[in-house]
């Protein structure tokens, strides 16, 4: 089997955490459309990750595919990227003083043998109370632009977050302990 990873995303944040714990791959984008799933909020991130990671493999003789997709609940409902600035002021303020759920679907398909294993990841992430002007402040700054629930914990939004509960890289967009234990299940190991 060939062990040759692709990431199915041009996520810089999950090529960023690839990267820092040296895993050799290559980024081929999934085109996928990505239209909503009936079913929980975690059938949908796995259902997303696989749609993703088949995008990719398809017509692929050889390497393991990796797709991911993070999604961001507060109160069942779910919260994707923000349209535009005022979608992600909407969104921030739903979040603000308040607990939600980070889940990140994964994917790992060996396109040689096409076999796919599918698993997810779940945090809990509490936002602090915020002001009108320190939201209107972060929107400014564009970093919740494409981000899900429009925060970075990794940049500028880490001012935001009070606590985790669970994996940070679940968080960021790709949980590394959780993906190097589906790797290993192809005789894969990230460490």
């Amino acid at each position: 089997m060939d062990k040759h990873l692709i990431l199915a995303s041009t996520s810089p944040r999950r090529k960023a955490l690839l990267e820092q714990v040296g895993a050799d791959f290559e980024i081929i984008p999934s085109e996928l459309r990505e239209n909503p799933i009936i079913g929980t909020p975690v059938q949908q991130a796995r259902a997303l990750a696989l749609d993703k990671a088949r995008a990719v493999a398809h017509g692929r003789r050889s390497g393991l595919v990796i797709g991911a997709d993070t999604i961001v609940v507060v109160n069942s409902a779910i919260l994707g990227k923000p349209r535009d600035r005022h979608e992600a002021r909407t969104m921030l303020r739903l979040l603000a003083g308040r607990r939600h759920q980070v889940i990140t679907g994964l994917a790992v398909i060996d396109t040689g043998g096409g076999r796919e294993v599918v698993a997810h990841e779940e945090s809990a992430v509490w936002i602090r109370s915020l002001t009108d002007d320190e939201i209107e402040r972060y929107v400014a700054s564009g970093e919740p632009d494409d981000k899900a629930g429009a925060y970075a914990v990794q940049g500028l939004g880490s001012l935001l977050v009070e606590r985790i509960e669970g994996c940070y890289y679940n968080v960021v967009g790709l949980p590394l302990v959780r993906l190097d234990r589906m790797l290993a299940e192809f005789g894969v190991h990230l460490l």
